[in-house]
């Protein structure tokens, strides 16, 4: 009797140390889990024009750009809504969802307005290089305002996801990965390694030291850069040597071969205007996962990833020249062993990838020109210069506008309150001269911009672009083909379609396959990575989620 009753409690206990385990907090938290992905990249092409995905398409692998094509999501018609259209001010709009009138990135600089300093956008003297050197390694993300999708990320998983930036661009890791991921890298043109701050961390880990003790960029470099193909074969582009493209150190023709190896040694800046920079982030980024285990734990992981070199590239040669085909076909060739190797590592189905740009390029004046299409350089640092000489002679005072920077007119209010002067005279003094130039079609006083006859996308575009602290109060608009820049190569920044249509592509983990064809934005991919995570959007996001996107 004593032994069944024995029996009997071991087994009423047994069977209530089961039923506690199976209903404890603990385990019903971990199976409440909402479903994710084990790993998310976000690939950020510089100026990556949306036609790209297509102008090169019959030479693309099966494996880079049309994979992501035939295996993803494409939103077709998709925009920049702000202005202008520059790197630091994309990149912080892609993750936050929000524009620089509210995350506060009006520039890669941008005139301090209440004291008339200039400042960079990432730039931070109070954070100090590691592994790099100054001013490349004083960065951080203290100049953004708002929150990015990977901080929403580490917020929603009490930080144990990790979220690593990486960029041959400083300022490209940085805003990206917000303001307290795990590390973000960015290349020392001094060094020739990669380097971070001391705002993520005092020492450089050891997977970033054995990484940079392998010496891959003179590696990459060693061969030169000649044609991927047959130069004769590159029939989307322009001739090898065209007067609109710009030179290395030493070079008397924009000409392959170019011999990176000799100009990466006069400045290892260099190796950014040539497609192994793009190389060489990749295979950093494959590091990064290897040394943080990424995608590797029963947590979600982020990994931003900005291909800087396209953006090299395009600026030294345009958007026309075999250089620019080049490093294209090359990167396709890189993404493909990238997705590989991802699908090996993190597994096929486990991660999902984002694939957009920061902005696109406008095409070279002079080969607009030589095609008799409407096109010029505004110049806009003459323009001030004889602004200020005006102002001067009639005020007495000289220096009152900073620059024309970002596409403004920066004012110097200091001076102006310094010396008691009229604002508003002073003003509409700069909006009647700029008015009667050529290639100017309209001049905003962004504290009267209700009186402005605008396009409502235009307008809309300057209201979500002016951020009344860093912007100056006159907004110049070129007129279509026009831009401020200089005559080699391109640049970008202006509302038009060449420069802020851009390609957005989802592919993996709880995205459908097909296409979109309505207008989508920048700012909608951080709330649609958010909804596919199941996180809260950034705390100043604008943007809608695409629903067409996710499963």
């Amino acid at each position: 009797m004593r032994h069944l009753l024995s029996v009997t409690l071991l087994l009423v206990t047994s069977i209530l140390s089961t039923s506690a385990q199976q209903t404890s907090p603990a385990r019903s938290a971990q199976s409440a889990q909402p479903p994710r992905p084990r790993l998310v990249v976000g690939i950020v092409v510089d100026q990556m024009r949306w036609d790209y995905l297509y102008r090169y398409s019959p030479r693309y692998t099966t494996g880079g750009f049309r994979r992501l094509l035939s295996e993803g999501f494409t939103c077709e018609d998709t925009y920049i809504s702000h202005l202008p259209s520059y790197t630091a001010v994309g990149h912080s709009t892609i993750f936050t969802g929000s524009v620089p009138a509210i995350h506060g990135i009006a520039g890669n600089d941008w005139i301090d307005q209440a004291s008339g300093k200039s400042i960079y956008c990432v730039g931070d003297t109070s954070a100090h290089p590691v592994g790099g050197t100054s001013p490349a390694g004083n960065m951080s993300p203290r100049n953004l305002l708002a929150t990015t999708v990977t901080d929403e990320l580490r917020l929603a998983t009490n930080f144990r996801s990790r979220v690593v930036g990486v960029s041959l661009k400083d300022r490209a890791s940085i805003l990206p990965a917000g303001h307290n991921p795990t590390g973000a890298f960015w290349f020392d043109d001094v060094k020739g390694v990669f380097s971070t701050s001391t705002w993520y961390m005092n020492e450089l880990p050891e997977w970033v030291t054995r990484f940079n003790a392998q010496n891959e960029p003179e590696k990459l470099i060693a061969g030169g850069w000649n044609p991927l193909y047959p130069i004769d074969t590159y029939v989307q582009s322009t001739t090898d040597s065209a007067s609109w493209e710009g030179l290395f150190p030493g070079e008397k023709k924009p000409v392959f071969p170019h011999d990176i190896a000799k100009f990466y040694k006069i400045d290892h800046d260099n190796i950014r205007s040539s497609p192994f920079g793009n190389t060489l982030t990749l295979d950093f980024a494959k590091a990064a996962i290897e040394g943080y285990s990424l995608g590797q734990r029963d947590i979600t992981d982020f990994l931003t990833i900005n291909c800087a070199s396209t953006d090299y590239v395009g600026h030294k040669y345009g958007p026309n020249s075999i250089e620019v085909e080049d490093v294209y076909l090359r990167l396709d060739k890189d993404l493909e062993t990238f997705f590989n190797y991802l699908d090996q590592k993190v597994g096929k189905g486990n991660y999902t990838v984002f694939l957009t740009a920061d902005h696109g390029a406008s095409h070279n004046v002079d080969f607009f020109k030589e095609h008799h299409m409407p096109a010029g350089l505004s110049r806009f640092s003459t323009h001030i210069k004889k602004l200020n000489d005006t102002l001067a002679q009639i005020y007495k005072v000289d220096s009152l506008i900073i620059s024309g920077s970002n596409y403004y007119v920066n004012f110097n209010l200091p001076r102006i309150q310094q010396h008691q002067l009229p604002l508003d005279q002073l003003k509409n003094i700069c909006l009647s001269y700029l008015k009667q130039q050529t290639g100017i079609q309209y001049v905003i006083d962004m504290d009267n911009i209700a009186a402005a006859n605008l396009p409502l996308p235009i307008r809309e575009m300057a209201i979500n672009g002016y951020n009344r602290k860093r912007s100056g109060s006159i907004l110049i608009l070129p007129e279509p083909g026009w831009f401020d820049g200089w005559d080699k190569g391109t640049t970008h920044g202006t509302w038009n379609p060449q420069d802020t249509h851009i390609p957005l592509v989802f592919m993996g983990w709880g995205i459908k396959h097909g296409q979109v064809y309505r207008t989508t934005h920048m700012t909608d991919i951080a709330p649609t990575i958010a909804a596919l995570l199941h996180i809260q959007m950034p705390n100043g996001n604008i943007g809608e989620v695409i629903s067409e996107v996710l499963k």
